[in-house]
């Protein structure tokens, strides 16, 4: 018996890429084995297969950010930085646990 995908999505996201803030209400998606960086609007920021991404918790920010490696692009992900709900850490840690359950790697 074969293992459903997880499946992970989250809006409110602020995505950045150093030096310079993206979107500050973009989604993240993994879905049927790929993740996707997208705006607000839906617009694909960036987009791989999950088993070439590589995400961890930064030691220099807070616990509802992540980094994420995506074709050799890193991004700074925070989740629920639109409404600053406090779930936001539990969003970040459960974006790790689903791209680690899908074949991602913790960096």
């Amino acid at each position: 018996m074969a293992m459903a995908e997880p499946e992970f999505s989250a809006t409110g996201v602020r995505i950045e890429r150093w030096p310079r803030s993206l979107t500050k209400a973009g989604q993240v998606r993994i879905k049927d084995g790929r993740l996707a960086l997208l705006t607000s609007y839906g617009r694909v920021i960036e987009s791989a297969p999950v088993r070439g991404v590589r995400a961890g918790k930064p030691w220099f920010a807070d616990e509802a950010s992540t980094v994420a490696t995506v074709n050799g692009k890193r991004y700074r992900l925070t989740m629920g930085q639109r409404s600053r709900r406090p779930e936001g850490r539990a969003l970040a840690g459960r974006f790790l646990e689903a791209l680690r359950g899908a074949g991602g790697a913790r960096s």
